[in-house]
């Protein structure tokens, strides 16, 4: 409900109310109002041949406003309503969204859910100036307000899931001279886990809440089988990890084929040294075991 890379926009409302009334799983949605983002493009363009200037990464989030963000989100949530649907609504970056969820129903009974990013959690609209387009991706990152009620929602339970929303662009493609031309996104995937114990450590969550939200709920809302959990006869899908030393993010050692991180010289709390996948080992300390392979996930639905 929101364009980003690719073509998987729908934003024609028949069509959507008959994905919302059909669809026999859970509907996930990135949401931001494509006309709203059109006519704000359309305004930066002109603004910028009117004044002979390249535009930056500042006007993101002019660009792609809280006004789409929640525009979009509201409408999604009014089908799932209408129509009974199950649905998880992605990328929060906004606080004015969180007023659709409701942090007062047991997760196993919600069936209007939703997910953030560790971008929307530690960035703002000022790192702009420091970081450029290597922090440009959609929806944008917005103002401090916005990360801190973010947060909030986190630590009360409006939030249920984290994601990484991993797109991991080429340098060519990411760092250009325009704004219309740099692309949206960035490699998240490798980093998350070690990124929200940094906001475990500024006092935000704990770690079975991380947990939580990265392992327990997404197995729940997504009703994968025997996984998420630790449990006899579950498959052993395990990290192990060093809470104990501190670990510089760096553009060295991160596994993206693209090279780069806009987590580069971030020092986190904590490092994973040892992943497991169906109970066989598959990284240990910068190697990979790639004899060990993964399976296709099952569905109880």
């Amino acid at each position: 409900m929101g364009s980003s890379t690719g073509n998987m926009l729908v934003d024609n409302n028949s069509v959507l109310e008959t994905l919302f009334r059909e669809s026999p799983c859970l509907i996930a949605a990135h949401c931001e109002d494509e006309e709203i983002i059109k006519r704000n493009t359309q305004h930066y363009k002109e603004l910028a041949e009117k004044c002979e200037v390249i535009p930056d990464a500042t006007i993101h989030p002019r660009v792609r406003t809280s006004e789409a963000c929640y525009k979009s989100s509201s409408k999604a949530v009014e089908l799932a309503e209408k129509t009974g649907a199950r649905l998880h609504v992605m990328h929060i970056s906004t606080r004015e969204e969180l007023s659709l969820f409701n942090k007062n129903i047991p997760l196993k009974d919600k069936k209007i859910t939703a997910e953030t990013c560790p971008h929307y959690l530690l960035f703002d609209d000022r790192d702009y100036n420091r970081f450029g387009f290597a922090i440009k991706c959609n929806p944008a990152i917005k103002t401090a307000n916005d990360n801190h009620a973010l947060l909030q929602s986190l630590r009360e339970g409006v939030i249920d899931t984290i994601g990484s929303d991993h797109a991991p662009h080429l340098r060519s493609e990411k760092f250009t001279e325009n704004y219309f031309t740099a692309k949206s996104g960035f490699p998240s995937v490798q980093h998350t886990f070690a990124l929200m114990t940094k906001i475990m450590r500024n006092g935000w969550l704990t770690l079975p809440q991380i947990v939580q939200l990265m392992c327990h709920n997404p197995a729940t809302l997504y009703r994968i089988d025997r996984r998420g959990f630790i449990r006899e006869g579950y498959h052993a899908d395990l990290a192990i990890v060093d809470m104990e030393h501190s670990n510089l993010i760096s553009n060295e050692i991160c596994f993206y084929k693209c090279g780069w991180t806009p987590y580069d010289g971030e020092s986190v709390p904590a490092k994973v040294t040892h992943t497991f996948v169906n109970g066989n080992l598959v990284y240990e300390d910068g190697l990979f075991h790639e004899e060990n392979r993964g399976e296709r996930l099952v569905f109880n639905r």
